[in-house]
C-alpha cells in the first residue's frame, strides 16, 4: 500500500509543478480564445479582415433583441471584442484583463441572450476565465515574459 501512496505522490508531485501548469494554463487559454474567435469570425465577410457583415446587423436586431445596446453599436463592439481579447489570451498578453473582458461577455449573453444556456455552455466559459483571471497565462506567456524582464 505504501508503494502505491509514494506512486501516485510522485505522480501529484509533477503534475502540480510550474511547468504543468503552464502547459494547462496554455491549453485553456487557446481553448476559452478558440471560442470566442469562431464567433467572431462569423461575424465578419469571409475572406476579410474585421470588415462586418452587414447581415450580422440583422441577427442582432432580430435574433439578439435583448441586449440592452443598439445594434449599430452592440455589432462592431462584439466583433472586436471576439478578435482582440481571443487574441490577446493566445499569445498571453494582458491574460487576466482579456479573461476578464470575456467573462463579462459570456455573463451578457447568459444574461441578454441565450439565459437557457448556462448548463452546461455558459458555465464552463466562465470557470475557464476565472481560472485564467485567478492564475494568469502561465510560464508560456508574454505577460510571464514581461515580468521576467521587468524583474531583471
Amino acid at each position: 500500500m505504501k508503494q502505491i501512496v509514494a506512486f501516485y505522490d510522485r505522480g501529484v508531485a509533477i503534475v502540480s509543478g510550474r511547468l504543468a501548469e503552464s502547459v494547462a494554463l496554455l491549453l485553456l487559454r487557446v481553448a476559452l480564445g478558440g471560442v470566442f474567435w469562431r464567433s467572431g469570425q462569423t461575424k465578419v465577410v469571409e475572406g476579410s479582415f474585421l470588415t462586418i457583415d452587414p447581415n450580422t446587423y440583422d441577427l442582432f436586431r432580430n435574433e439578439f433583441s435583448g441586449l440592452p445596446l443598439d445594434a449599430s453599436i452592440a455589432v462592431p463592439l462584439t466583433t472586436w471584442a471576439e478578435h482582440i481579447f481571443p487574441a490577446l489570451l493566445i499569445i498571453g498578453l494582458a491574460v487576466r484583463f482579456s479573461a476578464g473582458a470575456l467573462l463579462v461577455m459570456t455573463l451578457v449573453i447568459q444574461i441578454f441572450v441565450f439565459p437557457d444556456a448556462w448548463w452546461p455552455v455558459h458555465s464552463l466559459w466562465a470557470a475557464m476565465a476565472a481560472i485564467l483571471i485567478v492564475r494568469g497565462g502561465g510560464l508560456f506567456s508574454i505577460d510571464a515574459l514581461l515580468v521576467r524582464v521587468r524583474g531583471k
